[in-house]
């Protein structure tokens, strides 16, 4: 096992699994103090009454973030006969019905309508912004915004259990049977919203009573750690973080001999054709067309595969005294943030 590492010094990732009734500023804050640094971030923002994974980068990761895998998913409790003005328990109840004549079937025949691209209005009380606003702000001070819908992914829906009974939160004679549901989507989407949409479409309406993020931009529930875990195997420096590399492991790799790596981390950018660069196309090493934007490169070291950075394939053009481009001299692999230094 490698040595523990000083708070101070650590570059990684933590898979927190977020306590309820937090924020996720709030797990930010706390991390922030038990590692005494302040740059600590978070990759991707759950509700208070949500649980589970939140990814949390420190020191040198944050820069990786935007990198990190877009996949989500969920196990969600919905409760039907009910709506609220959050679209879920902590707001205020604005209609309720009973709904004992729902069945698992009725909510099965529905499912497919909310998978795929779909469009979904996001919720009042949400970090969206209108015109440089936060909903939730607008929501507080009582004021009313049309919210326009967004399009997002649902990957796939599945029925986990289905409760008929009376809710026993419910202190009435209503019937509001309770939903388990898995739920594996892309970002943006609001489960909130998911719940709403699903009550709306049954008829019955229907609010979010549970919810867990069961796996977040590449982290899963089963690695994930407690607050109170953490800040105790800090104190037994015990701790070791997720390392930056393993963290954007789905993107595709290319490997540079020593004279090379060290050539690239030093900023310089390396011609495609280049004897030794392990991991690319005849088609990359040879067409003059830049890597899109949403296309970073994994740039490691070949010889002992240690993570270097991202890179990215741009176009190195030769240029003319008077700023036109005379021709096209073929593709580089330029670094776009280096992590490693190789001696």
């Amino acid at each position: 096992m490698p040595p523990p590492i000083s708070p101070a010094n650590i570059n990684g990732f933590i898979n927190l699994n977020k306590p309820l009734n937090w924020t996720s500023h709030d797990c930010v804050a706390r991390v922030r103090r038990l590692l005494n640094t302040k740059k600590v971030g978070h990759g991707g923002t759950l509700d208070p009454l949500a649980t589970g994974v939140l990814p949390i980068a420190v020191g040198r990761a944050t820069r990786l973030l935007q990198y990190l895998p877009a996949r989500k998913a969920y196990q969600a409790v919905i409760r039907f006969g009910i709506t609220t003005s959050t679209d879920d328990l902590e707001g205020e109840v604005l209609t309720t019905c009973d709904a004992r004549h729902l069945q698992p079937a009725d909510v099965e025949a529905v499912l497919p309508d909310f998978i795929g691209t779909i469009n979904q209005t996001p919720p009042m009380y949400s970090a969206v912004q209108i015109d440089g606003q936060r909903l939730y702000d607008l929501a507080r001070r009582g004021k009313t915004v049309e919210i326009p819908t967004r399009q997002v992914v649902i990957n796939q829906l599945a029925v986990l259990g289905w409760d008929a009974a009376r809710s026993p939160h419910d202190p009435s004679d209503l019937v509001l049977p309770e939903l388990v549901l898995s739920i594996d989507c892309g970002p943006g989407t609001y489960i909130r919203s998911l719940a709403r949409d699903m009550g709306e479409r049954l008829g019955t309406g229907a609010t979010l009573a549970q919810l867990s993020r069961t796996a977040s931009s590449g982290f899963d529930i089963s690695g994930s750690i407690s607050l109170e875990a953490l800040e105790q195997s800090l104190a037994e420096e015990t701790f070791m973080p997720h390392e930056v590399g393993n963290a954007v492991r789905q993107l595709a790799a290319i490997a540079l001999p020593p004279d090379l790596a060290h050539r690239w981390c030093m900023g310089q950018k390396l011609s495609l054709t280049e004897a030794g660069i392990v991991g690319l196309s005849p088609q990359q090493k040879t067409t003059c067309e830049p890597s899109p934007p949403w296309h970073p490169l994994r740039v490691l070291a070949a010889d002992t595969e240690k993570f270097l950075g991202i890179g990215e394939i741009r176009t190195l053009p030769k240029v003319a005294e008077d700023g036109s481009i005379l021709e096209e001299l073929g593709n580089v692999l330029a670094p776009k943030m280096v992590f490693a230094a190789i001696d």
